[in-house]
């Protein structure tokens, strides 16, 4: 019987997939389901706070043209930087991540994420396009000085023979993964909140009125 520790860990989910539903959300969700069920093997609660950044979209944008993000944004950045580990799951297109998972990368502190636990993942029509996780992905992160686990995980359409993703190997895969992210994040202290650095940053509307 597992013994509880009495911590509960915070894994942030970052989907980048563009429709409702998607495979990219299947698989992140399939992820994060395996890695909850691995860390609680492990003595461990869990929970989970998911950013799906197609609803941040035109908040990325802003935040490139003003140099500045909103507080949607804000909410989302310090989800992922806060947590205990991260699974992070994008759509392959023109044989690398989407635009909007580069662009989410973009918008955080070339610090945030140093020595955080990292599932990475991908979805694509083809199997060909799976070395985007070596070739694009893992090297993203190894610039933001993230700790990947060993198991990055890919799902073509073929993984979803059958619309529930059971295929033998994809499972194998998935719970891997799952275990490695579980791993990792056990081996580290419980992450707290980063202190909002714009907390005190006056509205706009303060300006105006010369109250800075």
């Amino acid at each position: 019987m597992t013994t509880r520790t009495g911590t509960t860990r915070t894994l942030a989910v970052v989907s980048a997939g563009l429709s409702t539903p998607s495979s990219t959300r299947l698989l992140a969700d399939r992820l994060t389901a395996a890695t909850v069920a691995a860390l609680r093997q492990r003595g461990e609660d869990a929970t989970v706070e998911v950013v799906e950044l197609r609803e941040h979209a035109r908040d990325l944008a802003d935040a490139f043209v003003t140099g500045f993000p909103n507080a949607a944004l804000r909410a989302a950045i310090e989800t992922v930087t806060g947590a205990d580990g991260v699974v992070a799951v994008t759509p392959v297109f023109t044989a690398s991540y989407s635009g909007l998972f580069k662009s989410f990368a973009d918008v955080l502190d070339k610090d945030a994420l140093t020595g955080k636990p990292v599932l990475l993942a991908a979805t694509a029509g083809t199997a060909r396009h799976s070395l985007v996780l070596e070739h694009a992905m893992r090297p993203l992160f190894a610039y933001l000085r993230a700790v990947t686990v060993p198991t990055a995980v890919f799902a073509a359409s073929e993984d979803w023979a059958g619309g529930d993703g059971t295929s033998a190997e994809l499972s194998g895969r998935v719970t891997r993964a799952a275990g490695e992210l579980a791993d990792l994040v056990i081996g580290r202290p419980a992450s707290a909140r980063p202190a909002d650095p714009f907390a005190d940053v006056p509205s706009f509307e303060q300006l105006l009125r010369g109250e800075a």
